[in-house]
């Protein structure tokens, strides 16, 4: 689907929708999609960067009946290579990152109007179809695409990625990113609010809490007006468990190492969970002041752990205790 533009040297994605569905074309033309989704370019991009790692870290008899098997040859790994690197992101004028191409031009929602006169707006599709509007007309969001970004990669991750694809972003530019974003969703997804919360862990470790409250209360108190009757939406219960997991225990991982980055808000003082990486079973235990990570017995490999600047080879059997002050 990618197109190649040869004087800009950058691939685009035309007539696609993002995870936000409050936007399904221009003014327009509705229903006809959007160009250069920046969620679906980036994304894009970082699967073929993940593909062509992958062709490169697997060697002898593997690579040769996998190339085989898939039929893939050399020609088709440098495209990867340069589509990866090559993708076009849209920004606005001030470095925030554009939800797609044509997004900074859309008209500003009067939030104040809507919510004293409706309450919960979270249905805005709904109440702007009933006057006659549409959300394609307007700068908002159901569940902002960009920032789940963040939520799936981390902002350290991203402004690598980003950085790989030519585009130099700085942190300060990634939280305008996400202030511009916050100010501007009206939730009408249950799942919104997951993204949001570990979003918010690293930088506002109190408001994830409360984000992560409303996220919970979700089935609790039929916040979707009526739908719970339907059924539980079972995926924003299994993504608090993941804010749990990823954001404020700071679990990541990466290509070589179980990273944590811990951020309990207030309200929380301990974590334990089990995780499986790289065929080790691992018992995390966190606190304020400390995390230990246990290995449980077996033959499998030593598995990388690490937390900050600290690391350690963990073996089976094996635990490990990290100090706040060994960060």
């Amino acid at each position: 689907m990618a197109e190649f533009d040869a004087a800009q040297d950058r691939f685009h994605l035309r007539g696609v929708m993002g995870p936000d569905e409050y936007h399904t074309g221009n003014p327009g033309n509705p229903g006809g999609g959007l160009n250069d989704n920046a969620y679906t370019n980036i994304m894009a991009a970082w699967v073929f960067d993940q593909a062509v790692w992958i062709m490169h870290s697997v060697q002898g008899f593997d690579m040769d009946e996998l190339r085989a098997r898939l039929l893939i040859t050399a020609a088709e790994i440098a495209a990867w290579e340069h589509l990866s690197r090559r993708m076009f992101v849209p920004f606005h004028g001030d470095g925030v990152i554009s939800q797609f191409d044509g997004y900074s031009a859309l008209r500003e929602l009067d939030w104040k109007h809507y919510r004293r006169s409706y309450g919960l707006i979270e249905r805005l599709d709904l109440i702007l179809e009933a006057e006659g509007d549409s959300t394609n007309h307007y700068r908002l969001a159901k569940q902002a695409d960009v920032l789940m970004l963040l939520y799936v990669l981390g902002e350290d991750q991203l402004i690598r990625f980003l950085a790989r694809m030519g585009y130099a972003v700085t942190s300060a530019q990634m939280a305008a990113t996400v202030d511009f974003y916050l100010a501007r969703t009206a939730h009408g997804s249950t799942l919104s609010r997951v993204a949001h919360a570990s979003v918010l862990a690293q930088r506002d470790p109190e408001r994830a809490w409360a984000t992560f409250r409303e996220a919970l209360d979700a089935d609790l108190d039929d916040t979707q007006g009526g739908t719970t009757s339907s059924g539980i939406h079972l995926g924003a219960m299994a993504g608090t468990i993941d804010v749990v997991q990823r954001s404020f225990a700071g679990l990541r991982i990466t290509r070589d190492a179980l990273d944590f980055a811990p951020r309990l808000p207030a309200e929380l003082s301990r974590v334990d969970f089990s995780v499986r990486y790289r065929d080790q079973m691992l018992a995390v235990h966190l606190e304020r002041d400390r995390l230990r990570v246990s290995a449980a017995p077996g033959d499998a490999a030593p598995v990388l752990v690490r937390v900050g600047t600290r690391r350690v080879l963990l073996r089976a059997g094996q635990e490990h205790e990290f100090l706040r002050q060994d960060d």
